[in-house]
This record gives C-alpha cells, sequence and structure tokens, in this order.
C-alpha cells in the first residue's frame, strides 16, 4: 500500500519495456515495436499517476500552480495529458517534432530537456528512498519533487501554448459570464415552475434544448447587461453567440413587444417543444 513501494515496481516496468525497445530491432518486427510502444505508453501513465499521488501526499502546499488549464481547450483536457508531455519532450530533444514551428522549438527545447533530466532525477531518488525508508518523505526528496512539479508545468503551458491559441483572461470572463447566466436561468425557471428539481436532479434530457433557449430569453430581456448584452460590439462577445449577432438582435426586438402573459406562454412552450 506504501506509494514508494509502488513507484518503485511501476519504475522497474517502464524500465523493462524500455530495454526491451532498444533490444529490438523495429524494421525486423515491426509489430512487436508497437506492441512494446503501447506497452511503454500504458507503463509511463502508472509511473505518472502514481507520482501525481506522491506529490499530493509530500508537498500538497508547495505544488506548482494549475490555474493556467483554465485556458486550455477542453479537448485537451483529457486524463493522458501528462503522458502526451513527456513524449512530446522526449520528441523535442530528438529532433523528430514537427506538429510546432522552428522557433517555438528552439525555446521548448532546453525546457523539455530540464523536465526530462528533472524526472530522472525523480525517479532516481524515488527509488533509493524506496529501498532504504519508503515510509518517509526527507528534504532532499522533497526539494527534488518541488523542483519537477514547476518544470513540468512551465514546460505543459509553454508546450500547449505553441500549439494552440489559449483562451485570453477575457476568454475566460466571458466563459464565467455565460456560466453565470445559465446557473441564473435555471434559478428562474425553478422559481417560476418552468422547471423541477426532479428533471435537473434525473438529467433530463430535454434539459439540454430547455435551458439554452431559456438563457437566450433572459440574457436578452432580464439580464441585458451580461454576456448577451447587445450593446457590444460582436467582437467583444463571446465566441459562441457572436455569430449569431444580428440574429439576437432580431429576436431581442421580438421579445420586447410580447406581453407578459405571451412571454410567460412562449417560455413554457421552450420547455416542452423539441
Amino acid at each position: 500500500p506504501r506509494l514508494l513501494s509502488q513507484f518503485f515496481f511501476a519504475d522497474e516496468r517502464v524500465t523493462r519495456v524500455v530495454a526491451e525497445i532498444n533490444g529490438l530491432d523495429a524494421e525486423l518486427d515491426p509489430q512487436q515495436y508497437l506492441v512494446l510502444l503501447n506497452q511503454l505508453h500504458l507503463s509511463q501513465s502508472h509511473l505518472l499517476a502514481v507520482l501525481e499521488r506522491i506529490m499530493e501526499e509530500c508537498i500538497p502546499t508547495q505544488r506548482h500552480s494549475r490555474d493556467y488549464l483554465v485556458k486550455f481547450p477542453e479537448e485537451l483536457l483529457v486524463d493522458n495529458l501528462g503522458n502526451h508531455m513527456l513524449f512530446a519532450a522526449e520528441c523535442l530533444l530528438a529532433g523528430t517534432f514537427a506538429e510546432v514551428e522552428e522557433a517555438d522549438r528552439a525555446q521548448l527545447r532546453p525546457q523539455a530537456r530540464n523536465l526530462l533530466c528533472s524526472l530522472e532525477l525523480v525517479r532516481t531518488v524515488l527509488r533509493e528512498q524506496s529501498l532504504s525508508q519508503p515510509s518517509s518523505y526527507p528534504e532532499p526528496v522533497r526539494a527534488v519533487l518541488v523542483q519537477f512539479d514547476r518544470l513540468f508545468a512551465e514546460f505543459e503551458l509553454s508546450y500547449v501554448s505553441s500549439l494552440v491559441a489559449v483562451k485570453s483572461p477575457e476568454d475566460i470572463y466571458r466563459q464565467q459570464e455565460i456560466i453565470v447566466l445559465f446557473c441564473e436561468t435555471v434559478e428562474r425557471a425553478l422559481r417560476l415552475g418552468y422547471l423541477t428539481q426532479e428533471m435537473i436532479d434525473g438529467y433530463e434530457p430535454l434539459l439540454m434544448f430547455t435551458i439554452p433557449r431559456l438563457a437566450i430569453i433572459s440574457g436578452l430581456l432580464i439580464y441585458p447587461e451580461g454576456p448577451l448584452s447587445l450593446e457590444r460590439s460582436p467582437e467583444e462577445m463571446s465566441r459562441i453567440f457572436s455569430p449569431f449577432y444580428n440574429l439576437l438582435k432580431k429576436i431581442r426586438d421580438l421579445l420586447r413587444v410580447l406581453s407578459v402573459e405571451e412571454l410567460v406562454l412562449l417560455e413554457r412552450s421552450l420547455c416542452t417543444a423539441e
């Protein structure tokens, strides 16, 4: 059950697979080479998962901030992101990485080198610690983990920023505005009886259509200074809504001529129509 013992055996698996890959002629046995690459991927993922748990146990208050993750596109926030970072670092050092521009590669290579050297140091230190005192983390071990955590975070942010357009502070704020709008829309719909708590607790599929429809009405009429504010230019709106700027203006103009009773009837119909 001790994490350092788990790390020892996870590290052993990685070392064994790497040795098998180095001793194999990929051209003579390409199928076995692919099998070993998959094993390496799985064993490295397991090693990183154990290392993550060790850092949470050993240096929980000294972890490098990961607030930058909110800037990443959601499709990148996957469980194996850390493993992809190591693979990218190895490819950058080997000169076989074509995903980023040469100028970015030149900037990323020193970071990749520092990260991989730090990982090797972590592996060495933790292996030694697991064989001597597998139930404690002396200060030298903690210092090595803090350094690795910082280098990993710095490389992750730099690498992803070189591949995709990360969200700006304005993008993040607009996203938060939309979240608030949807929350206030749901609260209002519950208060007016358009929705029930049972529908929400039961993940009623119809809500996927109902809540966005009600949010458009709320954003145009009830909270006109929110993310659907048409006083802004399209460029100042969230990219979710900016392509529909002119259509939203037409919808707002139509909503403004409705009586209170007609608006209630419209909203109720949006809660039932498919």
